[in-house]
């Protein structure tokens, strides 16, 4: 009788917070629930302490060492950077930071004459404080995570100069993007009528098409150094696998990416007949600034008497070098093609938009419920950009979770597809080796909980990838 007594006494509450402690509720329980999961990951990373005899031919005992300290170290800085967050958005809830940001912004706007009229305005200054706050919240953190993890396991490759610098550039750009969007998109909202959903679905969707085509030549650049990878044997290698499969290539850049983190990678970004590659210094074996002491940090200075190294130095440089050949390298771009050959950049695009107009319907359905507005402290006014950050943050998140879920799902499907189908280039045993070469770079621990795998991999487990790849290596 007491727990119905207090379902009947939960439901007779008014509606504003009904809303307000489901939005707690569900949030905490979000937490709970990522923190079962990551604490099953870690128990794998302090168990098992030994190389396993499958992982036996592809990673010796010292770098699973690294890795699995590595990992433990970022799953440490992960608990208490997310008991944070949740109890800082807790706090902002329950003392009405909120309204309150609100009501500062609008103060702001009054001193410079802009009334409660000016509801854009208003807007965009709230938006401006909000993510300062975030920022400010968020530095130290950010500091600790690259000047002391990043920093303790060899990847951090910044000065703190470098970083701050790095930091002010970012807020910026992004406040640059960020507010005449904004400004736009509510202004689109607010004469669009009956139909402003459809307006404003169509509206993100050419931002997004416009800042993705301008990412890499004009947003990119302002933070890293991109080249245009050398005229030789790579880079025609690149152009004639791109054109076997009618890849619309343009130009080949590298990026400079040593300079902040020794983490690698490869992409490709462009529209129609405009493609692009770009790769990170990092990831080429020949090209990465970090390998250039090399020789000099292990004494071991190349010859010039014309007889060539011995087989034991060469094989030393040969291990610690990071990143790949130019045939594991070609492998890996193999892989990203398959990306764009099987449409799956096109199919997450469209999911995206699918994604997009259903919220911005169910936001147009739902903008008009007072009680969503009054559950976080808006009584009197029921402003459009805290309607928009009521909904699409709380109010949708159980229906985000789920669809974050299903697309991490669809990302390890689309990943397989696409080692098939550098395997299908020819590309199996060099796809293979470069894996394994990539898992050793960024020290990833090869070792997973599966219910932690099943939730958070968009990439499936090193050991699946490479048992896939297994029968046609061997070929």
């Amino acid at each position: 009788m007491g727990m119905w007594a207090s379902l009947d006494a939960m439901w007779e509450m008014p509606a504003e917070k009904r809303i307000f402690g489901a939005v707690l509720v569900f949030s905490w329980t979000v937490y709970l629930w990522e923190t079962f999961l990551a604490q099953r990951q870690r128990r794998i990373y302090k168990t098992t302490t030994h190389v396993p005899p499958e992982l036996g031919q592809i990673m010796d005992s010292e770098t699973f060492e690294k890795s699995r300290l590595y990992q433990l170290d970022k799953s440490t800085f992960s608990f208490w950077s997310g008991l944070y967050s949740e109890i800082e958005g807790t706090l902002i809830l329950l003392f009405g930071g909120i309204p309150y940001l609100w009501r500062l912004s609008g103060r702001f706007c009054g001193y410079a004459g802009f009334g409660p009229e000016h509801e854009i305005t208003q807007s965009l200054v709230f938006l401006l404080l909000a993510t300062l706050f975030s920022a400010s919240t968020g530095l130290p953190w950010s500091l600790y995570n690259t000047f002391v993890i990043e920093e303790k396991h060899g990847f951090n490759q910044q000065t703190l100069g470098f970083f701050m610098k790095d930091a002010i550039k970012k807020f910026v750009v992004t406040q640059c993007i960020l507010l005449p969007v904004s400004s736009l998109l509510l202004y689109i909202i607010k004469i669009g009528g009956d139909y402003f959903f459809i307006y404003a679905w169509l509206f993100t969707l050419v931002v997004s098409l416009v800042l993705v085509t301008i990412y890499a030549d004009y947003i990119a650049p302002l933070f890293d150094k991109f080249t245009p990878l050398p005229e030789g044997k790579l880079k025609q290698e690149i152009e004639v696998m791109a054109k076997s499969i009618d890849f619309p290539l343009t130009k080949v850049y590298v990026v400079e990416g040593s300079k902040r983190s020794s983490h690698s990678n490869a992409y490709f970004y462009g529209f129609f007949k405009n493609k692009r590659i770009v790769l990170f210094d990092t990831l080429l074996e020949e090209y990465s600034v970090l390998n250039k002491g090399i020789q000099e940090e292990s004494g071991m200075e190349p010859r010039n008497d014309g007889e060539g190294d011995s087989e034991e130095v060469k094989a030393k440089v040969k291990n610690k070098k990071q990143g790949c050949k130019n045939e594991e390298v070609l492998a890996v771009l193999g892989h990203e093609l398959g990306h764009w050959k099987l449409g799956h950049t096109v199919k997450n695009i469209v999911i995206s938009q699918m994604n997009s107009f259903l919220c911005f319907f169910l936001f147009a359905v739902l903008i008009g419920q007072k009680e969503l507005f009054a559950a976080f402290g808006f009584y009197n006014s029921q402003p459009t950009l805290i309607g928009l950050l009521i909904i699409f943050q709380f109010i949708f998140s159980p229906y985000n979770e789920v669809l974050s879920f299903c697309l991490t799902v669809l990302s390890r499907r689309f990943e397989f597809q696409a080692d098939a189908f550098a395997k299908k280039l020819g590309k199996a045993k060099d796809l293979y080796s470069a894996l394994i070469k990539l898992n050793k770079d960024n020290l990833g621990f090869p070792v997973s909980d599966w219910l932690f795998s099943m939730w958070h991999y968009s990439h499936p487990p090193l050991l699946e990838r490479l048992q896939a790849l297994k029968n046609t290596k061997q070929d």
